[in-house]
């Protein structure tokens, strides 16, 4: 049987808060110099000037931290979606908004592609973020954007899967194999664009 809490959640303690934001602070700057493939537990402690034991119960495993960049920067994107300029953000056409959401997201899921193939716990799903928001934003510019096919939710979950999907694909792909993440962007940008613009036609 679920049962329920009585009173809030205890709040995190300050240190431990100003603890995690050193350290995801410390990984971006390994990363930037070094790549993620050279991050370590002990690298980050140390650059970090904490304890290895601090860094494990922040986050567990090597995987943890680059998960957390990603919920980080997951939180920043989505906040630009929600709040930020047009054409992202509100305040531009509905069908203008799909396009740049689906470049924006592109983007971002190829820019940390090196983050998410770190962040992979062997067994476990591909972390790329959260294709059900995804889903619910695309889901309601169709609506604004009055696109005249039945089944918008259907449709708004088939979308989410041809901007998701070919992501998955190329975090999956042996690195040797890759194309560049220039051409990536490039060009599944450019096919999202044409499939939204004659979707809505």
């Amino acid at each position: 049987m679920d049962t329920v809490p009585f009173g809030k959640p205890r709040a995190e303690r300050a240190d431990a808060v100003r603890n995690r934001e050193l350290l995801l602070e410390t990984a971006r700057a390994m990363i930037a110099e070094h790549g993620a493939e050279k991050v370590t537990m002990d690298g980050l402690a140390e650059r970090a000037g904490l304890g290895k034991g601090t860094v494990f119960r922040r986050f567990g495993s090597r995987a943890g931290i680059f998960k957390a960049l990603l919920d980080a920067d997951e939180h920043r994107f989505q906040e630009q979606v929600l709040g930020g300029p047009p054409p992202l953000g509100p305040g531009a056409d509905p069908v203008d908004r799909l396009v740049a959401y689906g470049r924006a997201r592109i983007a971002f899921l190829v820019d940390h592609h090196a983050i998410a193939r770190a962040a992979l716990e062997r067994g476990g799903p591909v972390p790329t973020g959260e294709p059900t928001v995804t889903q619910l934003h695309i889901r309601m510019l169709l609506g604004r954007a009055q696109v005249r096919m039945p089944e918008l939710t259907a449709l708004s979950i088939q979308l989410t899967a041809a901007l998701e999907g070919p992501l998955l694909l190329y975090l999956t792909m042996p690195e040797s194999d890759a194309p560049p993440a220039a051409e990536v962007d490039r060009f599944l940008g450019d096919s999202w664009q044409a499939l939204i613009e004659r979707i809505a036609r």
